[in-house]
């Protein structure tokens, strides 16, 4: 009896663990949004790339996100105006408009400069892209894109393509892992991310602060890790570190001011 009991505690020791990290996931749906941290008014990011841990900064880019509270087709909504530079040229536009209770997605409008415009309507449940547009709608790439787009017309997701705002409506703690039904309009269907509180650390700031912040990271290494530090009391998004095998990596800096 004594090697059975003894055998039963190193099993529960093995399972709980797991048990226990299950227990730290939460499954996110509407009732888990919180939109009333979003902060109006336009926000900028600096991207930019390192081809090497010492290397030099490399293909920079300035994103501006503008974020409004606005009345869509008789409902409290959010707007989302997305435009991203690189260099001296606009390469990317988007227009998101999201329901106020659940920043669930009614309207996407996207232009890439290399690729046109694309339009999807979750409340009429129609979409448009390039390939439609010049009646080339047997195109595979556009048949996939219809049948991811008519999948998430069925479900609750969130909108990938706004990752930035999504982030801060989250109900965090330590260790939480987010599950998040995440789809970005134009590309796959809906599928389901983790993404785990790994922490907590302070970025500097102006005026000598130090700015507490969750440590949200998705992925591991060696092939792509990205960690997000977020702040506590604003729930911003103040960086990205996205880690690639090599020592390369993607970086988003928020700017301290906007004009």
């Amino acid at each position: 009896m004594k090697k059975i009991a003894m055998l039963m505690v190193i099993f529960l020791t093995m399972i709980l663990p797991g048990i226990s990290q299950k227990a730290d996931t939460v499954v996110i749906d509407a009732s888990k949004i919180d939109t009333r941290v979003l902060i109006p008014g336009t926000h900028r990011y600096l991207v930019y790339f390192k081809l090497g841990k010492d290397s030099s900064r490399k293909m920079y880019q300035l994103w501006s996100r503008s974020i409004a509270f606005i009345q869509y087709e008789n409902k409290e909504a959010v707007s989302v105006t997305q435009e991203w530079e690189d260099n001296d040229t606009v390469v990317h536009k988007t227009y998101s408009v999201l329901n106020r209770d659940d920043f669930a997605t009614l309207y996407h409008e996207s232009w890439w400069k290399k690729t046109g415009k694309a339009t999807f309507d979750f409340l009429k449940k129609e979409a448009k892209d390039r390939d439609i547009l010049l009646n080339r709608k047997t195109d595979s790439n556009s048949i996939k894109q219809q049948k991811a787009f008519e999948s998430a017309c069925s479900q609750y997701f969130l909108n990938w393509h706004l990752d930035l705002e999504v982030f801060p409506l989250l109900p965090y703690k330590d260790g939480v892992t987010f599950r998040i039904n995440f789809y970005d309009p134009g590309f796959g269907p809906p599928k389901y991310v983790d993404y785990t509180v790994v922490g907590s650390g302070n970025l500097p700031g102006f005026n000598n602060q130090k700015i507490d912040c969750w440590l949200l990271r998705h992925g591991s290494l060696p092939r792509n890790q990205e960690t997000f530090w977020i702040s506590k009391q604003t729930r911003e998004v103040l960086k990205l570190e996205q880690e690639f095998a090599g020592s390369r990596g993607r970086y988003k800096i928020k700017l301290g001011f906007s004009y």
